[in-house]
């Protein structure tokens, strides 16, 4: 198993911060009436702390929707917002110094996944799906023989 050797970066626009000190909120209101509707609203928080060098030590995050009390840990994030004005997506995407290589890979064949998942409910484009699905799995056993390669070399 191996660190990373980087961590995430925060992009927005033309913009970019590296090893950012974050803090997010979404404030949302329990309920509220939008064109003549009742709509109900839920706030998420993230909080990253970050080292001297502004290096991601810990990522918690809570929501009012639930019933866990506690923040919850997190070793890695990724966010995406779609602006549709702009028509570009906006993303954060970070990881604490603990994150091991394998686990990253486990995150980003677990996030694939369900990103195709998500992509067939919105589209129903059953044959891209699978494509994807098929990258992701692709992916995951592309990581899993290099990591044999590189456990046999040591």
């Amino acid at each position: 198993m191996f660190l990373l050797q980087d961590t995430g970066t925060f992009m927005y626009k033309d913009f970019g911060l590296h090893k950012l000190f974050f803090y997010f909120a979404v404030p949302l209101p329990t309920s509220i009436n939008y064109q003549g509707r009742n709509m109900n609203k839920s706030t998420i928080t993230i909080d990253v702390l970050t080292d001297e060098n502004r290096v991601p030590d810990s990522i918690a995050w809570t929501a009012s929707d639930t019933t866990v009390e506690n923040a919850q840990k997190a070793k890695a994030m990724m966010i995406a917002f779609w602006d549709g004005a702009e028509k570009a997506a906006l993303r954060i995407d970070l990881w604490t110094k603990e994150m091991m290589v394998d686990e990253m890979a486990d995150f980003f064949y677990q996030t694939l996944m369900t990103m195709a998942d998500t992509y067939g409910r919105a589209t129903k484009y059953t044959e891209q799906v699978e494509e994807m699905k098929k990258f992701a799995r692709d992916f995951y056993e592309k990581f899993k023989e290099k990591q044999l390669k590189e456990n046999k070399a040591d």
